[in-house]
C-alpha cells in the first residue's frame, strides 16, 4: 500500500468480544493455589484502579489480551472507552480490536478510536439501538478509517504522542493546583472549626439544635405515591456541593405532604444524608421551604444557638467527615443513626461569633471557587485541544498524500 487509502474499518481490523467465567471461579488471592494455572481477569474498572483484582483458571476461557492490545470498553459511562495497558483474560465488557493486516499500525488504530468522529458515532449508534447501551462488531464493521503508508501512520502516532505528553503533563500540573486549592480551603476550615473561645461550649448535635429527625420510612411512603411537578422530596443524591437540586418526577401532593408534616423542612433546617457519603447537606433555604425531607436524609432542625450556614459548613468539612465515617455503621456502604449523629460532639461558639466566621468562611469560599473555576475551564480546554489535535490527524491534515476510497460505501 503507497498511498492513503479509505477503507472499512471491518475489512482491516477483528474486534474479538471477550468471555465471562462464572463467579465460581473467581479468585482474590493466589497464596494457596499454583499460581501459573490462573490468569489475572481485565475488567473496565481495572483500567483505573487495582483495588480489586480477580483471577481465574486459564483453563476457563480463550479470550486474552496483552498490554499492548487495543482493548474496546463495550459498556458505559462513557459508552466508548479505548483502553491499553493491562496482561490477562478479559471480560465480555471488553473487545479487543486486532489490525488484520501488517499495513494497520496497532498504535494507529488506538489513537484513532480515540477521535472524537468516532467516540460520537458509536455513542449515537448505541444510543439508538433499542433496549441496547454496547458497542458491538457489526456497528463498527463500515466505518471507514484512513489508512495511510505504514511510516506515515507511525509518523503520525509519533506527532500525537508528543502533543500528548504534553497535554498529561499539563494536565497533571493543573490537576495539582486544582487539588492545592481545595486543600488549602479545607486547611482554614479545619483552623476555624478546631479554634476555642471564650463563650464557646460543648454540647452534643442533638442539645445544640432544634433535634434531629430520621426521614419517612418506607411504611410512610410508597413508590405509588410519588407524583411529577408536586412537593419535592430531598434524598442524599438531590444535595449538591452548592445547594438542593429536586427531581421533579420524586415529589408528592399536597394531601401527602400534609399526611407527612413531621417532615416538612423549613427555611434554617438542614437535611443531610444517612448513607453513602458522610457530611452530605445543605442549608434549607427560602426557595426550599416547604419541601420534604426524604427517606435516606435526616432533618436537623433549627435553633437559636447554631447559625445554619455555620454548621452546614462544619458537617461538610473534612474533619467532620472523618468523624462521620467512623461511627457510621455499614458494611457495604456507611449508614448513620440517628443516635450516632445526634450524639456527635461539637464545640459551639456564641452566635455573634458564628455570624463573623461566616462571613469570612464565605468570602474565603468565593475567592477559592474562583480559583477552582479556573483551573477547572483549563482541564476542559486541554480535553478539547486533545480533541482537535485527533481530530486534525484523521480527517487527514497530517497525512502527505491525497486519501482515495476502495471500499465502496465507505464514506
Amino acid at each position: 500500500m503507497s498511498e492513503c487509502r479509505i477503507e472499512k474499518l471491518g475489512e482491516v481490523c477483528d474486534f474479538i468480544g471477550g468471555s465471562q467465567p462464572p463467579k465460581a471461579t473467581f479468585l482474590y488471592d493466589l497464596s494457596d493455589v499454583d499460581e501459573t494455572e490462573y490468569v489475572r481477569l481485565i475488567q473496565i474498572r481495572d483500567y483505573k484502579s487495582d483495588k480489586h483484582i480477580v483471577y481465574i483458571p486459564k483453563s476457563s476461557t480463550r479470550k486474552f489480551c496483552s498490554a499492548d492490545d487495543v482493548m474496546i470498553g463495550r459498556y458505559g459511562p462513557p459508552v466508548f472507552q479505548i483502553l491499553k495497558g493491562l496482561e490477562g483474560a478479559y471480560n465480555v465488557a471488553l473487545m479487543k480490536a486486532v489490525p488484520k493486516t501488517e499495513e494497520l499500525d496497532r498504535d494507529y488504530l488506538f489513537r484513532f478510536l480515540e477521535s472524537p468522529e468516532v467516540q460520537n458515532y458509536i455513542i449515537k449508534l448505541s444510543e439508538r439501538a433499542a433496549g441496547q447501551t454496547g458497542v458491538n462488531k457489526p456497528a463498527l464493521h463500515d466505518y471507514p478509517i484512513l489508512v495511510p503508508p505504514i511510516p506515515e501512520q507511525k509518523r503520525i502516532v509519533a506527532i500525537l504522542d508528543q502533543a500528548f505528553a504534553g497535554i498529561e503533563l499539563a494536565r497533571a500540573k493543573t490537576e495539582q493546583n486544582l487539588l492545592n486549592a481545595r486543600e488549602l480551603f479545607e486547611s482554614y476550615l479545619q483552623q476555624v472549626f478546631s479554634q476555642r473561645g471564650e463563650g464557646w461550649v460543648e454540647l452534643t448535635l442533638g442539645q445544640a439544635t432544634g433535634g434531629v429527625c430520621t426521614g419517612p420510612f418506607g411504611s410512610l411512603l410508597h413508590k405509588s405515591d410519588y407524583i411529577e411537578n408536586g412537593i419535592p422530596l430531598v434524598n442524599p443524591a438531590h444535595i449538591t456541593m452548592t445547594g438542593i437540586e429536586p427531581d421533579s418526577r420524586k415529589t408528592v401532593s399536597k394531601e401527602n405532604a400534609a399526611r407527612l408534616s413531621n417532615y416538612v423542612m423549613r427555611q434554617g433546617d438542614i437535611v443531610i444524608g444517612r448513607r453513602g457519603e458522610m457530611g452530605r447537606c445543605a442549608l434549607i433555604t427560602e426557595k426550599e421551604d416547604g419541601f420534604l425531607c426524604g427517606t435516606g436524609s435526616f432533618l436537623i432542625r433549627a435553633s437559636d444557638r447554631f447559625h445554619g450556614g455555620y454548621l452546614a459548613r462544619y458537617l461538610r468539612s473534612a474533619n467532620c467527615k472523618a468523624r462521620l465515617e467512623k461511627i457510621a455503621g455499614g458494611a457495604v456502604m456507611p449508614n448513620l443513626s440517628n443516635t450516632q449523629l445526634s450524639s456527635l460532639n461539637l464545640f459551639v461558639p456564641p452566635i455573634d461569633k458564628q455570624n463573623e466566621i461566616i462571613e469570612l468562611i464565605d468570602l474565603l469560599a468565593i475567592e477559592s471557587e474562583a480559583i477552582v473555576s479556573i483551573y477547572q475551564k483549563k482541564l476542559e480546554a486541554l480535553n478539547e485541544l486533545k480533541k482537535s489535535i485527533l481530530q486534525k490527524a484523521f480527517s487527514g491534515e497530517l497525512t502527505k498524500a491525497p486519501a482515495t476510497k476502495t471500499n465502496k460505501g465507505a464514506a
